[in-house]
Protein backbone atom coordinates (compact mmCIF):
# COMPACT_ATOMS: atom_id res chain seq x y z
CA UNK A 1 0.00 0.00 0.00
CA UNK A 2 1.43 3.31 -0.72
CA UNK A 3 1.50 6.62 1.58
CA UNK A 4 -1.11 8.15 -0.15
CA UNK A 5 -3.47 4.87 -0.25
CA UNK A 6 -2.64 4.44 3.43
CA UNK A 7 -3.73 8.23 4.05
CA UNK A 8 -6.91 7.89 2.08
CA UNK A 9 -7.95 4.21 3.39
CA UNK A 10 -7.07 5.46 7.65
CA UNK A 11 -9.52 8.70 6.93
CA UNK A 12 -12.30 6.70 5.23
CA UNK A 13 -12.00 4.35 8.05
CA UNK A 14 -12.28 6.91 11.14
CA UNK A 15 -8.83 5.50 12.11
CA UNK A 16 -6.97 8.48 12.18
CA UNK A 17 -3.23 9.09 10.99
CA UNK A 18 -0.02 8.74 13.26
CA UNK A 19 0.42 11.85 15.39
CA UNK A 20 1.94 14.46 13.28
CA UNK A 21 1.82 12.51 9.76
CA UNK A 22 1.21 14.24 6.55
CA UNK A 23 -0.32 13.74 2.99
CA UNK A 24 1.63 14.04 0.91
CA UNK A 25 -0.31 16.10 -1.16
CA UNK A 26 0.03 18.83 1.57
CA UNK A 27 1.78 22.10 0.85
CA UNK A 28 4.93 22.47 3.67
CA UNK A 29 4.10 24.54 6.50
CA UNK A 30 6.86 27.80 7.01
CA UNK A 31 9.40 26.82 9.56
CA UNK A 32 9.17 28.89 12.71
CA UNK A 33 11.29 30.58 15.45
CA UNK A 34 10.06 32.02 18.46
CA UNK A 35 12.24 35.32 17.43
CA UNK A 36 10.57 35.39 13.83
CA UNK A 37 6.95 33.88 13.65
CA UNK A 38 5.51 32.92 10.14
CA UNK A 39 2.30 34.99 8.41
CA UNK A 40 0.15 32.27 10.03
CA UNK A 41 -3.44 33.33 9.08
CA UNK A 42 -6.22 31.24 10.49
CA UNK A 43 -9.19 30.98 12.96
CA UNK A 44 -9.92 29.93 16.70
CA UNK A 45 -12.22 26.69 16.61
CA UNK A 46 -13.75 26.25 19.71
CA UNK A 47 -14.83 22.87 20.53
CA UNK A 48 -13.55 22.89 23.73
CA UNK A 49 -12.86 26.26 24.89
CA UNK A 50 -15.96 25.67 27.76
CA UNK A 51 -16.34 22.60 29.20
CA UNK A 52 -20.13 21.88 29.51
CA UNK A 53 -22.24 20.68 31.97
CA UNK A 54 -24.28 18.23 30.01
CA UNK A 55 -21.99 16.26 28.72
CA UNK A 56 -18.94 15.93 27.37
CA UNK A 57 -17.66 18.68 25.10
CA UNK A 58 -17.79 18.44 21.15
CA UNK A 59 -15.09 16.77 18.82
CA UNK A 60 -13.37 18.95 16.28
CA UNK A 61 -14.54 18.89 12.58
CA UNK A 62 -12.40 17.33 10.04
CA UNK A 63 -14.66 19.93 7.65
CA UNK A 64 -13.20 22.94 9.09
CA UNK A 65 -10.06 22.42 8.71
CA UNK A 66 -10.65 21.11 4.92
CA UNK A 67 -12.65 24.31 4.47
CA UNK A 68 -9.89 26.40 5.64
CA UNK A 69 -7.21 24.91 3.70
CA UNK A 70 -9.38 24.98 0.65
CA UNK A 71 -9.71 29.06 1.46
CA UNK A 72 -5.51 29.06 1.84
CA UNK A 73 -5.91 29.71 5.47
CA UNK A 74 -2.95 27.51 7.29
CA UNK A 75 -3.70 28.25 10.99
CA UNK A 76 -5.89 27.02 13.97
CA UNK A 77 -5.55 28.05 17.59
CA UNK A 78 -7.44 25.26 19.53
CA UNK A 79 -8.15 27.61 22.89
CA UNK A 80 -9.12 24.74 25.65
CA UNK A 81 -10.82 24.25 28.98
CA UNK A 82 -8.81 22.15 31.09
CA UNK A 83 -12.05 20.68 32.37
CA UNK A 84 -12.95 19.26 29.08
CA UNK A 85 -10.77 16.24 30.23
CA UNK A 86 -10.04 16.71 33.93
CA UNK A 87 -12.43 17.31 37.18
CA UNK A 88 -12.78 21.04 38.32
CA UNK A 89 -11.58 19.71 41.69
CA UNK A 90 -8.37 20.11 42.53
CA UNK A 91 -8.09 17.23 44.13
CA UNK A 92 -8.69 15.56 40.76
CA UNK A 93 -6.78 17.88 38.80
CA UNK A 94 -4.31 15.64 38.16
CA UNK A 95 -6.48 13.15 36.83
CA UNK A 96 -7.08 13.25 32.80
CA UNK A 97 -10.24 12.04 30.65
CA UNK A 98 -8.08 9.73 27.22
CA UNK A 99 -11.09 10.03 25.84
CA UNK A 100 -11.22 13.45 26.00
CA UNK A 101 -7.50 14.27 25.08
CA UNK A 102 -7.66 11.76 21.96
CA UNK A 103 -10.34 14.67 20.22
CA UNK A 104 -6.96 17.41 20.46
CA UNK A 105 -4.90 14.65 19.11
CA UNK A 106 -7.53 14.09 16.05
CA UNK A 107 -6.98 18.09 15.63
CA UNK A 108 -3.41 17.55 15.54
CA UNK A 109 -3.81 14.92 13.38
CA UNK A 110 -6.25 17.18 10.99
CA UNK A 111 -3.72 20.26 10.72
CA UNK A 112 -1.10 17.39 9.16
CA UNK A 113 -3.43 16.33 7.09
CA UNK A 114 -4.70 19.62 5.40
CA UNK A 115 -1.50 21.65 6.05
CA UNK A 116 -3.16 23.58 9.02
CA UNK A 117 -0.48 24.79 11.86
CA UNK A 118 -2.20 24.02 15.14
CA UNK A 119 -1.63 25.80 18.22
CA UNK A 120 -2.58 24.63 21.79
CA UNK A 121 -3.68 27.41 24.37
CA UNK A 122 -5.29 26.95 27.51
CA UNK A 123 -7.80 29.24 27.89
CA UNK A 124 -8.77 27.52 30.97
CA UNK A 125 -6.07 26.43 33.39
CA UNK A 126 -6.48 24.97 36.70
CA UNK A 127 -6.50 28.03 38.48
CA UNK A 128 -7.00 30.35 35.92
CA UNK A 129 -9.54 31.70 33.30
CA UNK A 130 -10.73 35.03 31.91
CA UNK A 131 -14.00 33.76 31.58
CA UNK A 132 -16.39 32.80 34.77
CA UNK A 133 -16.93 30.47 36.57
CA UNK A 134 -13.86 31.30 39.17
CA UNK A 135 -11.14 28.63 39.58
CA UNK A 136 -11.41 27.02 43.36
CA UNK A 137 -7.70 28.26 43.59
CA UNK A 138 -5.52 31.04 42.21
CA UNK A 139 -2.51 30.39 39.55
CA UNK A 140 -0.94 33.61 40.70
CA UNK A 141 -0.99 32.84 44.43
CA UNK A 142 -1.53 28.55 44.91
CA UNK A 143 1.15 26.13 44.25
CA UNK A 144 -1.21 24.25 43.51
CA UNK A 145 -2.82 25.69 40.77
CA UNK A 146 0.91 26.49 39.33
CA UNK A 147 1.82 23.05 39.61
CA UNK A 148 -1.03 21.48 38.39
CA UNK A 149 -1.23 24.01 35.25
CA UNK A 150 2.44 23.27 34.45
CA UNK A 151 1.72 18.96 35.25
CA UNK A 152 -0.86 19.70 31.79
CA UNK A 153 1.32 21.29 29.98
CA UNK A 154 4.06 18.86 30.83
CA UNK A 155 1.80 16.09 29.53
CA UNK A 156 1.26 17.74 26.26
CA UNK A 157 4.52 17.96 25.78
CA UNK A 158 5.35 14.36 26.06
CA UNK A 159 2.09 13.84 24.09
CA UNK A 160 3.29 16.02 21.66
CA UNK A 161 7.28 14.71 21.32
CA UNK A 162 8.38 14.74 18.00
CA UNK A 163 6.16 16.83 16.23
CA UNK A 164 7.44 19.46 14.25
CA UNK A 165 7.17 23.36 15.27
CA UNK A 166 6.15 24.12 11.61
CA UNK A 167 2.62 22.26 12.52
CA UNK A 168 2.51 22.10 16.10
CA UNK A 169 3.10 25.14 19.13
CA UNK A 170 1.35 26.03 22.57
CA UNK A 171 -0.02 29.14 24.04
CA UNK A 172 0.72 29.08 27.57
CA UNK A 173 -2.26 30.99 28.90
CA UNK A 174 -5.51 32.91 27.46
CA UNK A 175 -5.48 36.72 28.65
CA UNK A 176 -3.73 37.14 31.81
CA UNK A 177 -5.48 39.77 33.38
CA UNK A 178 -4.34 43.46 35.15
CA UNK A 179 -1.21 42.25 37.06
CA UNK A 180 2.04 43.07 37.80
CA UNK A 181 4.60 41.96 35.20
CA UNK A 182 6.84 39.78 37.65
CA UNK A 183 3.76 37.74 38.80
CA UNK A 184 2.76 36.82 35.53
CA UNK A 185 6.36 36.20 34.11
CA UNK A 186 6.60 33.74 37.05
CA UNK A 187 3.96 31.60 35.84
CA UNK A 188 4.96 31.76 32.26
CA UNK A 189 9.17 30.47 33.16
CA UNK A 190 7.10 27.31 35.33
CA UNK A 191 5.40 26.70 32.32
CA UNK A 192 8.58 26.49 29.92
CA UNK A 193 10.57 24.73 32.39
CA UNK A 194 7.68 22.05 32.49
CA UNK A 195 7.49 21.68 28.73
CA UNK A 196 11.21 22.18 27.85
CA UNK A 197 11.91 19.47 30.71
CA UNK A 198 9.66 16.98 28.42
CA UNK A 199 10.99 18.66 24.90
CA UNK A 200 13.01 21.09 24.81
CA UNK A 201 12.62 22.44 21.15
CA UNK A 202 8.74 22.89 21.17
CA UNK A 203 7.70 26.54 20.02
CA UNK A 204 6.05 28.20 23.11
CA UNK A 205 3.78 31.17 22.80
CA UNK A 206 2.94 33.50 25.59
CA UNK A 207 -0.05 36.14 25.48
CA UNK A 208 1.19 39.88 26.41
CA UNK A 209 -0.49 40.95 29.91
CA UNK A 210 -3.60 42.86 30.47
CA UNK A 211 -6.04 40.23 28.30
CA UNK A 212 -3.44 40.23 26.03
CA UNK A 213 -2.89 43.72 24.84
CA UNK A 214 0.17 44.60 26.31
CA UNK A 215 3.79 43.14 25.59
CA UNK A 216 6.42 41.59 27.73
CA UNK A 217 10.01 42.79 26.92
CA UNK A 218 10.62 40.81 30.94
CA UNK A 219 10.04 37.55 28.66
CA UNK A 220 12.41 38.62 25.82
CA UNK A 221 15.45 36.48 27.36
CA UNK A 222 13.11 33.08 27.52
CA UNK A 223 13.20 32.48 23.88
CA UNK A 224 9.41 32.29 23.54
CA UNK A 225 7.22 34.01 20.83
CA UNK A 226 4.35 36.52 22.00
CA UNK A 227 0.90 36.85 21.19
CA UNK A 228 -1.70 40.05 21.21
CA UNK A 229 -4.78 40.90 20.65
CA UNK A 230 -7.36 42.55 18.00
CA UNK A 231 -10.18 43.92 20.00
CA UNK A 232 -9.69 47.58 19.94
CA UNK A 233 -11.81 50.08 20.16
CA UNK A 234 -13.34 47.16 22.18
CA UNK A 235 -17.03 49.20 21.89
CA UNK A 236 -16.86 48.68 18.20
CA UNK A 237 -15.86 44.80 18.59
CA UNK A 238 -18.13 44.09 21.18
CA UNK A 239 -21.36 45.88 20.72
CA UNK A 240 -24.55 44.44 22.43
CA UNK A 241 -22.15 41.74 23.66
CA UNK A 242 -24.19 40.08 26.66
CA UNK A 243 -21.19 39.25 29.01
CA UNK A 244 -19.99 43.25 28.72
CA UNK A 245 -21.16 45.21 30.92
CA UNK A 246 -23.30 48.54 29.28
CA UNK A 247 -22.03 47.09 25.87
CA UNK A 248 -26.34 47.59 25.15
CA UNK A 249 -26.16 51.32 25.93
CA UNK A 250 -23.48 52.08 23.79
CA UNK A 251 -24.48 53.68 20.55
CA UNK A 252 -24.36 52.21 17.07
CA UNK A 253 -20.39 52.38 16.71
CA UNK A 254 -18.66 53.34 13.45
CA UNK A 255 -15.07 53.68 12.05
CA UNK A 256 -13.20 55.57 13.09
CA UNK A 257 -14.94 54.89 16.04
CA UNK A 258 -16.25 57.79 18.59
CA UNK A 259 -16.61 58.24 22.27
CA UNK A 260 -17.16 61.23 23.82
CA UNK A 261 -14.13 63.38 23.00
CA UNK A 262 -12.41 59.93 21.94
CA UNK A 263 -11.91 58.85 18.48
CA UNK A 264 -10.21 55.73 17.10
CA UNK A 265 -8.60 55.30 13.74
CA UNK A 266 -5.70 53.49 11.67
CA UNK A 267 -3.19 55.91 12.94
CA UNK A 268 -4.29 55.57 16.71
CA UNK A 269 -4.29 51.63 16.42
CA UNK A 270 -1.05 52.00 15.04
CA UNK A 271 0.54 54.07 17.34
CA UNK A 272 -0.89 52.32 20.34
CA UNK A 273 -1.60 48.66 19.75
CA UNK A 274 1.36 48.16 16.76
CA UNK A 275 4.48 49.82 17.87
CA UNK A 276 4.64 48.78 21.20
CA UNK A 277 4.61 45.42 20.14
CA UNK A 278 7.15 46.10 17.22
CA UNK A 279 9.30 47.64 19.61
CA UNK A 280 8.94 43.89 21.28
CA UNK A 281 9.68 42.31 18.23
CA UNK A 282 12.84 44.61 17.71
CA UNK A 283 14.00 42.56 20.76
CA UNK A 284 13.91 39.44 19.04
CA UNK A 285 10.59 38.35 19.66
CA UNK A 286 8.56 37.10 17.46
CA UNK A 287 4.65 38.65 17.39
CA UNK A 288 0.89 36.90 16.34
CA UNK A 289 -2.07 38.36 16.59
CA UNK A 290 -3.95 35.67 18.69
CA UNK A 291 -7.48 36.30 18.78
CA UNK A 292 -9.07 39.54 16.85
CA UNK A 293 -12.98 40.31 15.46
CA UNK A 294 -16.06 42.17 16.09
CA UNK A 295 -19.50 41.00 17.34
CA UNK A 296 -22.15 39.88 15.63
CA UNK A 297 -24.35 43.02 16.19
CA UNK A 298 -21.43 45.49 15.31
CA UNK A 299 -23.05 46.85 11.35
CA UNK A 300 -21.31 45.00 8.88
CA UNK A 301 -19.93 47.86 6.46
CA UNK A 302 -18.78 49.54 10.18
CA UNK A 303 -16.85 45.58 10.85
CA UNK A 304 -15.56 45.08 7.29
CA UNK A 305 -13.89 49.03 6.80
CA UNK A 306 -12.54 48.63 10.13
CA UNK A 307 -11.24 45.06 9.29
CA UNK A 308 -9.83 46.44 6.72
CA UNK A 309 -7.54 48.60 8.45
CA UNK A 310 -6.03 46.16 11.21
CA UNK A 311 -5.63 43.62 8.69
CA UNK A 312 -3.78 46.23 6.50
CA UNK A 313 -1.66 47.19 10.14
CA UNK A 314 -0.86 43.44 10.52
CA UNK A 315 0.31 42.77 7.00
CA UNK A 316 2.83 45.87 7.20
CA UNK A 317 3.84 44.88 10.37
CA UNK A 318 4.76 41.19 8.64
CA UNK A 319 2.19 39.79 11.65
CA UNK A 320 -0.11 36.70 11.15
CA UNK A 321 -3.79 36.47 12.72
CA UNK A 322 -6.16 34.03 13.97
CA UNK A 323 -9.82 35.18 13.76
CA UNK A 324 -12.29 34.47 16.81
CA UNK A 325 -14.41 32.39 15.21
CA UNK A 326 -14.59 30.39 12.32
CA UNK A 327 -18.15 29.42 12.62
CA UNK A 328 -19.55 31.87 14.80
CA UNK A 329 -20.57 34.97 16.13
CA UNK A 330 -17.32 37.25 15.00
CA UNK A 331 -16.42 34.89 11.99
CA UNK A 332 -17.54 33.92 8.32
CA UNK A 333 -19.64 31.28 8.60
CA UNK A 334 -22.91 30.89 10.73
CA UNK A 335 -22.50 34.86 12.69
CA UNK A 336 -26.38 35.26 12.62
CA UNK A 337 -25.79 38.47 11.67
CA UNK A 338 -29.22 40.47 10.61
CA UNK A 339 -27.86 42.78 7.87
CA UNK A 340 -25.73 39.99 5.73
CA UNK A 341 -27.06 38.31 2.54
CA UNK A 342 -26.08 34.84 3.40
CA UNK A 343 -24.07 32.35 0.23
CA UNK A 344 -25.15 28.60 1.11
CA UNK A 345 -22.00 26.58 1.39
CA UNK A 346 -21.31 23.55 2.15
CA UNK A 347 -24.44 23.27 4.18
CA UNK A 348 -23.31 26.44 6.23
CA UNK A 349 -24.01 30.23 5.99
CA UNK A 350 -21.54 32.26 4.00
CA UNK A 351 -20.74 35.84 4.31
CA UNK A 352 -18.85 36.01 1.13
CA UNK A 353 -17.74 39.55 1.78
CA UNK A 354 -15.95 39.02 5.21
CA UNK A 355 -14.52 35.86 3.65
CA UNK A 356 -12.92 38.08 0.39
CA UNK A 357 -11.31 40.38 2.64
CA UNK A 358 -9.66 37.68 5.06
CA UNK A 359 -8.14 35.81 1.98
CA UNK A 360 -7.10 39.12 0.41
CA UNK A 361 -4.67 39.71 3.64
Amino acid sequence: MTRREFVTAATLAGVGLPLGAATAAVPALPEPSARKLPRWRGFNLLEKFIARRDGPSPAFREGDFALMAEWGFNFARLPLSYRCWAAGDPAAWLKLDESQLQQVDAAVNFGAKYGIHVNLNLHRAPGYCVNPPAEPLSLWRDSQALDAAAFHWAHFAKRYQGIPNSRLSFDLLNEPPDLPAATYERVVRAFVQAIRAVDPPRLIIADGLKWGREPLPGLADLGVAQSTRGYDPFFLTHYKANWVKDSEQKPVPTWPFREGDQVWDRDRLRRERIQPWLELAAKGVGVHVGEWGAYKFTPHAVTLAWMHDVLKLWQEAGWGWALWNFRGDFGPLNSARSDVTYEDYAGLKLDRAMLDLLRKY
